[in-house]
């Protein structure tokens, strides 16, 4: 990691510091030597990223971000802001849509130097899930009260503790016949650790950044049917896939209780993938990495015999 950063001994505040992807872009940063305010509902969440910072570069602040006092608050002193946060439940409007420009409004009020607002590829003010229009509406209040904000849609996130690649896994593991919603659709996974890498580029360098909007999206695009296919590869394991009509898998997601919800079926239904002359990783300066890089070694743990039974298999091989 570079040493000489710009944001080595600069004080960033991040909103949604506890989550998954808060994880990573604070390990980042705290490489870069920047300081960090963690501001979220539960902070305590993050205090496993203590051991990797020194003497007084973490701080943890409880926040919610729907109070304006909050915010200002966490945002005392603070040269660079970064928000993260996402939800799929309560009031989407109110956490994805006015909470961005109430911190935009007042990191702009204080002289902040740069602001990296996540959204999510897919954000759309006309689109027929909340999801969707309350990113559309965040990203339209962070433009218009901190027009040099740089906007980063991801894609699905992966990671080696992920919730989304580790469900699959694990009802793979699980179950000799799997239904497979939306066989068709189209994600572009993107590694989490380089969506981490893109906000701290881009919070390094406004100049270049700022006022832009980046799509960010993995080397490949797979289809639902692709993907379980490939965890089911790395894990050794024999799986027949159904593939589920449209129609089933929209009543499924209607009903209460279900791991999939009615707007993360629509979403899922329309894909998730890079649109065509959007600004990249690439212009970033970020070569993304592909899932298949990693999957058969965090698939380990999810093969009949773990690590043993990897190496049974290649002595059986020989």
């Amino acid at each position: 990691m570079p040493t000489n950063s710009p944001l080595s001994g600069q004080l960033v505040t991040i909103f949604g510091g506890s989550g998954y992807l808060g994880h990573y872009v604070a390990q980042r940063l705290l490489e870069r030597g920047a300081r960090l305010r963690l501001a979220s509902r539960a902070p305590y969440k993050a205090h496993r990223l203590k051991p990797l910072a020194n003497l007084g570069q973490l701080q943890f602040l409880p926040c919610d971000i729907t109070r304006a006092d909050h915010v200002a608050e966490a945002l005392d002193g603070a040269s660079h802001v970064v928000n993260l946060v996402g939800a799929f439940g309560g009031d989407l409007d109110a956490l994805m849509g006015e909470a961005p420009g109430t911190i935009a409004r007042l990191a702009a009020e204080r002289g902040v130097s740069a602001l990296v607002h996540v959204s999510a590829i897919g954000a759309d003010p006309a689109s027929r899930v909340a999801y969707a229009r309350a990113k559309a509406l965040g990203e339209e209040r962070v433009r218009a009260a901190f027009p040099n904000a740089t906007v980063l849609r991801p894609s699905v996130i992966f990671g080696p503790d992920d919730q989304f690649i580790n469900l699959f896994a694990g009802m793979i593991a699980a179950l000799p016949v799997l239904p497979v919603f939306g066989p068709e659709a189209r994600l572009q996974p993107v590694y989490a650790d380089d969506v981490a890498e893109a906000v701290a580029v881009a919070l390094e360098h406004p100049e270049q950044h700022g006022g832009k909007t980046y799509e960010l999206g993995g080397p490949e695009q797979l289809t639902m049917m692709q993907l379980h296919q490939m965890i089911a590869a790395a894990q050794g394991r024999k799986r027949r896939f159904l593939a589920v009509p449209d129609g089933l898998a929209a009543a499924f997601a209607a009903l209460p209780g279900t791991p999939m919800s009615r707007d993360q079926w629509h979403l899922l239904k329309a894909g998730n993938v890079v649109a065509e002359g959007a600004l990249t990783l690439a212009d970033l300066g970020i070569t993304p990495r592909p899932l298949g890089l990693f999957l058969d070694k965090w698939m380990l743990r999810y093969r009949k015999h773990g690590r043993f039974g990897a190496a049974t298999e290649r002595a059986r091989a020989h």
